[in-house]
């Protein structure tokens, strides 16, 4: 009996603890907080103030909330910085477009994709048709060094003829050249090119030199005829060459990306020179300045410029350079790319994923969703 009473009061003691609050068992762990290495690159992040956005944020939020995290962001001016800060352990994570390439691949662990583009090409509106030449084209040409050397073909052939009339010439009473080499010859030569304009001011007196002159202007009809044609020519093939359509017509044209970007590579891949700038917006400024011919940049980017910030002046030509994913940087091995790959996967299946594209990009063709 005195056992059994020992019993019950031990019962009664063990319920009476576990019924105090401050010896109850937590109800859920403390939410894990992450720093997240991004930088600013409309539309995939924004800041404003305190406050982030973009389509890179709401992924992001999404995941940390499906996997209990809390994010604190910290922007980096490159997606370079971005990655040495996972590699420092100054960030757990890196994300906004990071392109997920065989190099970065073997010093990261990148999620799965959530977002497919690469680069492409970005030029003033309008200039991909063709157009007919304008009065700048024509002072271009008027200038350039085809005339300079279609004048001087005319000298050149001019001379011959001045001789043969100044020799024919000096002969007659009432010559209309000087018999005297100097200025005779120079005088002849003015009307052999005189005729090939079509504006000599003089003609000559005798026989034999009246019947050069006349096959003398046959030929300057034909060179005239020949030397229009071809600057013609020149004029119109210059004017369909100066229009931008795919990455071989960058070649000789001022391009403008990125450096250190997979954008620049790609360029170096094609042989391509440009100007390598630390941020977009120095391209877009140069674009629209008329310093550059074109920008080439991650297509979602440059498609949400397009549509959002600079509709009407500029449009995206040709296919994408080469395809691209974009992926969140971890550290080897780290954990939180299980949680980060599963929810991004229950993001697809339950619709919420295609909500936030929806969002941010609507239905353009430039993008994709994996």
């Amino acid at each position: 009996m005195h056992r059994l009473r020992s019993l019950t009061i031990l019962v009664w003691l063990l319920a009476a603890i576990a019924g105090v609050p401050f010896v109850s068992p937590p109800a859920s762990a403390e939410q894990r907080t992450l720093t997240v290495a991004t930088r600013n690159l409309p539309p995939f992040v924004m800041t404003d103030g305190n406050l982030k956005s973009g389509f890179t944020i709401d992924v992001m939020e999404e995941v940390a909330k499906r996997n209990d995290w809390n994010l604190n962001y910290v922007d980096y001016p490159s997606v370079v910085k971005q990655l040495e800060a996972v590699a420092g352990n100054r960030a757990d994570l890196a994300a906004a477009a990071i392109s997920i390439t065989s190099e970065r691949s073997t010093k990261f662990d990148f999620s799965q994709p959530f977002m497919s583009g690469g680069p492409q090409i970005m030029i003033p509106a309008g200039t991909s048709q063709p157009t007919a030449p304008g009065l700048t084209d024509f002072l271009k040409l008027l200038f350039s060094k085809n005339v300079l050397v279609w004048l001087l073909a005319a000298a050149a052939i001019t001379l011959i003829p001045a001789h043969i009339v100044w020799l024919i010439e000096r002969r007659h009473a009432d010559s209309m050249v000087s018999k005297s080499y100097y200025p005779g010859i120079l005088q002849a030569f003015r009307w052999g090119l005189g005729s090939i304009a079509a504006a000599a001011d003089d003609s000559p007196r005798h026989s034999l030199a009246r019947i050069f002159a006349v096959l003398w202007g046959f030929v300057s009809i034909i060179f005239v005829a020949y030397y229009t044609a071809t600057l013609s020519a020149n004029l119109t093939v210059n004017k369909i060459g100066s229009q931008i359509k795919s990455a071989s017509d960058l070649v000789g044209k001022k391009v403008c990306t990125v450096a250190k970007t997979t954008s620049s590579g790609a360029l170096d891949t094609f042989g391509v020179t440009y100007d390598g700038v630390t941020a977009i917006n120095d391209c877009y400024s140069g674009l629209k300045a008329d310093k550059y011919d074109a920008v080439v940049y991650d297509a979602p980017v440059l498609s949400y410029y397009a549509s959002q910030v600079a509709p009407g002046t500029v449009e995206l030509v040709g296919a994408v350079l080469q395809q691209e994913d974009y992926g969140i940087a971890f550290r080897p091995g780290s954990p939180l790319r299980g949680g980060t790959d599963a929810a991004l996967l229950k993001m697809r299946e339950d619709g919420t994923y295609s909500q936030i594209k929806q969002k941010w990009f609507g239905t353009a063709a430039a993008t994709s969703g994996g």
